[in-house]
């Protein structure tokens, strides 16, 4: 009977019940940070659509975008969950190609004034703030998870339990990480 009484105090002195917490904490961020890619991804078959009817020739633009678009879908969905790592890069796959899509809409004077691509691009940037703000959430609450499993006396019941640390949303490409070049010289 004894037992049966310390052992919940004993569990939640040893910080179990705060380790589940933190752990769903991350798990929630990091589905909101998937609900983001998703809308994202979503909006980009609209967009690359606008485009191709004002922007023919830039094909090869609108290909990368789809495929980047793809290898996004992909991670999303792959089985048994959503890898950081392997997202964080699918995601700078699809940063990247759609910068050189604005870039090529720049040749576009009427394609720019559109209405359906004005709205699907303020409908991309503000997904973009989305996915940023997401992405700090998780970062942070994997912060938060991982330095307390490695604290005293947490990091007994983690050890005890298996609670490993978890992976931060990084950007995996340095090169994804410069902004899109402007260039008007058709060569």
């Amino acid at each position: 009977m004894m037992v049966a009484l310390t052992l919940p105090l004993a569990l939640g002195a040893c910080g179990y019940n705060t380790i589940q917490s933190y752990d769903e904490q991350a798990a929630q961020a990091m589905k909101n940070i998937d609900a983001q890619l998703q809308r994202r991804a979503d909006l980009i078959p609209n967009l690359v659509n606008t485009v191709k009817g004002f922007a023919a020739q830039e094909e090869k633009v609108l290909t990368e975008v789809t495929q980047a678009r793809a290898g996004l879908m992909g991670a999303l969905q792959k089985p048994g969950g959503t890898n950081p790592a392997e997202l964080a890069n699918a995601n700078q796959q699809l940063t990247g190609a759609l910068g050189r899509l604005t870039v090529a809409v720049e040749a576009y004077p009427e394609l720019k004034s559109n209405e359906n691509f004005l709205r699907l691009q303020d409908e991309l940037t503000g997904t973009e703030n989305r996915i940023a703000v997401s992405r700090t959430d998780y970062n942070g609450a994997v912060r938060q998870y991982n330095e307390y499993i490695r604290k005293f006396p947490a990091v007994m019941t983690a050890k005890a339990t298996g609670a490993k640390p978890r992976e931060y949303f990084e950007v995996t490409d340095a090169a994804s990480r410069a902004a899109p070049t402007v260039d008007f010289e058709k060569k």
